[in-house]
């Protein structure tokens, strides 16, 4: 799930590949009035280039992927950027509602929130924080569905198989 070229306070090594970090207080935006706050979590290739946490909130935020890693019931409390419209707040707050090891459908979580699965689907795709905010916990009513606006196998695909066995769903 990469938006374009933008610079990481952090790159950690995951199992599954490389995890980027970028919080508010980067070289290209960084306001020192404000509190640092995430602004997002990236899936990256493997290949990506490690860079160790060059602020504090890089560093917590590394270390609570890295304690997830170690055990997925963990939970985080980094602040997170406002970010999306209302409609992918709600289906991302509602994301996080899914407890940790359990799946839900993009259809049941569409009818708790009054939408439609393939409006779901696009906001999970548009989630800003993946592993904060666990958009690999919904699921295709036939599968495993898509990941981060990828469908069909893949890396992406990987991530999310990968993902979901770390909390003990198989599929």
């Amino acid at each position: 799930m990469q938006r374009g070229s933008v610079m990481y306070q952090a790159v950690i090594d995951v199992p599954f590949g490389r995890v980027g970090i970028r919080t508010s207080h980067g070289a290209t935006d960084f306001d020192p009035m404000q509190p640092e706050v995430l602004k997002e979590v990236i899936y990256l290739l493997p290949t990506t280039a490690l860079r160790a946490p060059q602020t504090p909130l890089a560093q917590r935020t590394a270390q609570q992927i890295e304690r997830y890693l170690e055990r997925p019931v963990s939970a985080f409390d980094v602040p997170l950027d406002v970010v999306g419209t209302a409609f992918q707040q709600r289906v991302w707050q509602a994301i996080c509602d899914i407890p940790c090891g359990t799946v839900r459908t993009y259809g049941q979580l569409a009818r708790l929130i009054g939408s439609a699965p393939r409006a779901v689907g696009q906001a999970c795709g548009s989630n800003y924080f993946p592993l904060l905010i666990p958009c690999h916990r919904v699921v295709s009513s036939s599968g495993i569905g898509g990941f981060a606006h990828h469908g069909g196998d893949g890396y992406f695909r990987d991530i999310k198989r990968w993902l979901l066995t770390h909390e003990g769903v198989k599929y």
